[in-house]
């Protein structure tokens, strides 16, 4: 595919790869491109599980919204880096600006992953450690294989829930509660 760049090439910038969708799933890092596997059925699951969640729990409560189809967020510009949660979650206090047709500007106070088997342990702390530095408050790493949910608040502050247990966060989204084996039942 021409569009992928050698490393010689010029970066490419975030409203450039909104321009070329034929691409595919992908995230732009330091202006580079990185191919994302299209997801397979668990993940697909899992996704739309919490997403619809937290989407039902963002609508009743009018605390925020969220967005789920690894939309795309600016982490940095010149080169621009542009990462895509599964799933994220903004308050209506961050939310202020119209929305837009392009990647979002705001930061979300939460992203959420879905793991995939072919997902590595050293790119996923990588995109964490994109998230935390424009100031996500929160990453949830949903693993379908394990069957668990990572809660970090840093790279290195993690709580992991089991399947037997309910995730609250009253900080961060005041009246949530999800059991973690409900999100991985099919169907």
């Amino acid at each position: 595919m021409a569009l992928l760049q050698k490393s010689e090439e010029k970066p490419m910038t975030g409203e450039e790869l909104l321009r070329h969708p034929e691409l595919g799933p992908c995230e732009l890092v330091g202006g580079r491109i990185e191919p994302m596997a299209p997801t397979g059925d668990e993940h697909g699951d899992v996704e739309l599980e919490i997403g619809t969640r937290l989407r039902l729990y963002g609508k009743e409560s009018k605390r925020g919204r969220a967005v789920s189809g690894e939309v795309g967020i600016y982490i940095r510009r010149n080169p621009d880096t542009v990462r895509a949660p599964d799933v994220m979650f903004i308050s209506r206090e961050r939310d202020v600006r119209p929305k837009s047709k392009g990647f979002f500007e705001v930061v979300p106070e939460l992203v959420v992953e879905v793991l995939s088997p072919e997902d590595r342990i050293g790119k996923l702390k990588e995109k964490l450690k994109d998230y935390f530095s424009v100031g996500v408050l929160a990453a949830w790493v949903l693993d379908p294989s394990s069957r668990r949910l990572y809660v970090y608040r840093s790279l290195s502050e993690v709580t992991v829930f089991g399947e037997g247990e309910v995730l609250t966060d009253e900080e961060l989204l005041p009246g949530f509660s999800v059991r973690i084996s409900d999100l991985f039942e099919q169907g």
